[in-house]
């Protein structure tokens, strides 16, 4: 291919089939344009496989694991006890990934009117890009490249073997001691997984506690249900290191408290993400990046250059499936329907998936007060909610902040038992701008964590 021949022609062109590439394609095609879509790698992005379904088939696993050791708590009895089987559990998980991603590419293969391009992508010009031999132009533009694990530059890490969150899915054996860097979301999810699994494993993290951006008793809460599992925690380490080792990698600690290093058979480093933008010469279409590589964009999702879109990880707008896909509902209705959507129209949700799992909307406890706000604060500790005392899983609290003054439901967290579904009755109730009385005025049904929302109303106390 010479980049001087002539480019093929599109109306549109999309670069990453993750969460928002396809629905944007079938979108684009159902008005009628011609869309060529590129992927470099794996159709389904990040959340397909490496993200949300593998890493959720394997928390399923472990949690399999966990309630059978714990079948005589519930009048079960077991013969033999619990073993892992480490290569079936990854046949399953890879089965599930496997199915979701052929899925993805086959549909986008089959939709009429778009043509499917295997390869890296890169900008040749403000409207064109060359992939593989092929040079394409396009009118619009829409990048959703994701994003991968971040590796800082920490002493000697490039000398030892250190898995990734993508990596460390290839493994077919349980660690004999499984070290993690980083005692944040993606983190403390694998922490307990691969505990559950059998190994020894202990969590570093550089600050003072773990999930910093969450409230002290929520890390609290976290930290000591996955301790009562056996999870070793070392924070405050503020020089971590890493060498080879006879019996895997040396990580250095420097805590105030414990060993000056820790020895683990493999380590995890989930210390962040990075966009995949680097390779893509942002710079000969005219697209502003800032200085960690996430591509500028404003609350229409609009790069710096013109009818060029970002969606997805790579804009930094949001590290989450829902938020990708929700960035493709803001470009589709803006661009296709005439909407006026808006990235900070929405709420932030999330949830990390521990046992138990924590569901979260809107602000913490110090970030309303921090924004100005006068807060009322709601705190329920689990062990008062009947749905969890009968499953026999009563760890966490749920806790509801809200203004003084106007009533607004400015956040919640439930930490227990079915608090990644819970938390949505007030993901809505936030959403339609209702207040705490009203929810205070809610039945929902018995017996549920749910049912304890309105509860938390009543229980409100004025926060100095």
């Amino acid at each position: 291919m010479s980049l001087t021949s002539e480019p093929r022609r599109f109306d549109a062109i999309i670069v990453g089939a993750g969460q928002a590439g396809p629905p944007l394609a079938h979108r684009l095609v159902g008005a009628g344009l011609k869309v060529a879509l590129i992927e470099r790698k794996k159709f389904g992005g990040t959340c397909v496989n490496t993200g949300c379904m593998p890493t959720k088939a394997l928390v399923a696993s472990a949690h399999a694991a966990h309630v059978a050791r714990r079948a005589a708590d519930f009048g079960v009895r077991l013969q033999g006890g619990v073993e892992i089987d480490m290569p079936s559990v990854m046949a399953r998980k890879d089965r599930i990934v496997s199915t979701a991603s052929k899925s993805v590419e086959a549909t986008l293969r089959s939709l009429d009117g778009c043509t499917v391009f295997t390869g890296a992508a890169r900008f040749t010009g403000p409207k064109t890009l060359v992939v593989g031999d092929d040079l394409l132009s396009g009118d619009l533009i829409f990048l959703n490249v994701g994003g991968r694990a971040a590796r800082p530059d920490m002493p000697g890490l490039s000398d030892a073997p250190v898995l990734t969150n993508t990596t460390i899915l290839n493994l077919v054996e349980v660690p004999d001691h499984l070290v993690v860097v980083g005692g944040s979301y993606i983190g403390l999810e694998f922490a307990q997984m691969f505990r559950r699994f059998g190994a020894r494993v202990t969590v570093i993290e550089k600050g003072s506690r773990i999930i910093g951006r969450e409230d002290e008793e929520i890390s609290a809460g976290i930290q000591s249900a996955l301790e009562a599992e056996g999870i070793v925690f070392r924070t405050g380490a503020e020089c971590i290191r890493f060498a080879p080792h006879p019996a895997g990698v040396a990580v250095g600690v420097d805590c105030q408290v414990g060993t000056p290093e820790v020895i683990g058979s493999h380590v995890l480093l989930a210390v962040g993400r990075t966009p995949n933008t680097d390779d893509l010469d942002l710079a000969s279409a005219g697209i502003a990046v800032d200085a960690r590589g996430y591509i500028k964009v404003n609350d229409r999702l609009e790069t710096s250059a013109a009818e060029v879109w970002a969606l997805g990880d790579c804009n930094g707008k949001g590290a989450f499936t829902h938020t990708a896909y929700n960035d493709f509902e803001i470009v589709a209705a803006n661009l296709l329907d005439a909407g006026e959507r808006r990235v900070t129209d929405r709420i932030e949700t999330y949830a990390l998936y521990t046992d138990p799992p924590l569901g979260r909307v809107g602000l913490t406890e110090r970030q309303a007060i921090d924004a100005g706000h006068q807060i009322s604060v709601g705190v329920r500790p689990m062990t008062r909610v009947g749905r969890a005392v009968e499953k026999g899983e009563t760890r966490g609290l749920m806790k509801l902040v809200v203004d003084q003054n106007s009533g607004a439901i400015l956040g919640a967290a439930i930490l227990g038992v079915g608090g990644d579904e819970a938390i949505h009755a007030i993901v809505d109730m936030m959403s339609a701008g209702g207040t705490a009385h009203q929810l205070g005025q809610t039945v929902h049904i018995h017996p549920t964590v749910a049912e304890l929302l309105p509860t938390l109303v009543s229980e409100l106390l004025p926060v100095s």
